[in-house]
């Protein structure tokens, strides 16, 4: 069965997760610096099978998008002119950037390698995927 990969894009660096291929697990795969995000997937989807990809959507509070939602709308829009035919799905990503960091706390990992943010980013992706395939199986 085909992987689901999931992205949380940022100005400066990129998340990205992926599940196993039963899509039971959610797993951080890296960060990559968000100007290369889309080289990096042609690459991914070359040498493995993807059914779905989730972008994060971030929204404030009120429900209405936040001040980065432009940055990546346009980052969507090029996501969909290089893979017009893989299925994109829009997923919340409110606290997902606090529970990761939190996760960091809760395993154990030093201050110092709490403030590697390239690791909060993946970690935030996977709590994303984790969370659709949570919704997904209930």
């Amino acid at each position: 069965m085909p992987r689901i990969l999931s992205i949380d894009y940022g100005i400066k660096r990129t998340g990205i997760a992926v599940t196993d291929e039963l899509q039971i697990i959610a797993s951080g795969l890296t960060t990559i610096p968000s100007e290369t995000t889309i080289a990096f997937l042609k690459e991914y989807f070359l040498k493995e099978k993807v059914a779905k990809v989730l972008i994060g959507e971030p929204k404030q509070m009120n429900g209405l998008p936040s001040e980065s939602a432009a940055i990546i709308e346009k980052f969507v829009s090029k996501f969909k002119t290089a893979f017009p035919d893989m299925p994109l799905e829009r997923s919340d990503e409110r606290f997902t950037s606090k529970m990761a960091f939190q996760t960091m706390i809760d395993s154990g990992l030093k201050k110092k390698q709490r403030q590697n943010k390239a690791l909060v980013d993946e970690i935030a992706a996977t709590i994303m995927l984790q969370d659709y395939l949570t919704r997904k199986m209930i």
